[in-house]
């Protein structure tokens, strides 16, 4: 049977964003720290990437999908350039309608203006038996936990304090996370747990 995942790199302080989010700063002051492991050692941690990058449909937020608020600027089409990484369908939280954006390398990015539990439906039924990922960024995912949604989370630890900004864990109760996978490098922790229902 399908899962629910979610993987997200933070800091050890538990951030998953800097502050300060902006067009010149997507992941805040210093966020972009807590990814230097999927850039600067993807051959150490390839069989991570491999996980995130297998699921067969995805959720994010807007945040995580462009910078703006309100209407939609239609000539923005996400971060990623031209082919995302995702290469499956992608389902954005929104308030704002917006038409399904199509991309090369089978990316599709859907705005769903229905909340959570409307975008894991529409998710669930695009990835078929595949697992469906909650992609972020940090108040997405807190959402998710926060309404038990999520069946594995796959925590990236970076060895960065950043201090500030997007904190994981806000507002989502008290988890039981039952640990089962730890891996490292020198630039990150990998730690997987299962969630507790």
């Amino acid at each position: 049977m399908s899962k629910v995942t979610c993987d997200i790199s933070i800091s050890v302080d538990g951030y998953g964003a800097g502050p300060g989010q902006r067009l010149e700063a997507p992941l805040g002051e210093g966020g972009d720290r807590l990814h230097r492991w999927v850039f600067e050692q993807p051959e150490a941690n390839a069989e991570v990437i491999e996980k995130i990058t297998s699921a067969g449909a995805y959720i994010m937020g807007r945040n995580m999908f462009g910078p703006g608020r309100g209407a939609w600027d239609l000539d923005w089409n996400g971060w990623w350039g031209e082919e995302p990484p995702y290469h499956a369908p992608v389902f954005v939280l929104t308030h704002h309608p917006r038409e399904t954006v199509t991309m090369k390398g089978g990316t599709t990015f859907t705005f769903v203006t229905g909340g959570i539990e409307r975008a894991l439906a529409q998710a669930r039924k695009a990835a078929g038996d595949e697992d469906v990922a909650i992609a972020g960024g940090v108040r997405t995912v807190n959402q998710y936990l926060a309404a038990g949604l999520i069946d594995e989370l796959r925590l990236h630890v970076a060895p960065v304090v950043l201090g500030a900004g997007e904190r994981l864990f806000e507002g989502t109760g008290d988890l039981r996370l039952e640990p089962a996978e730890v891996s490292r490098t020198d630039l990150v922790m990998h730690l997987t747990y299962r969630i507790v229902r």
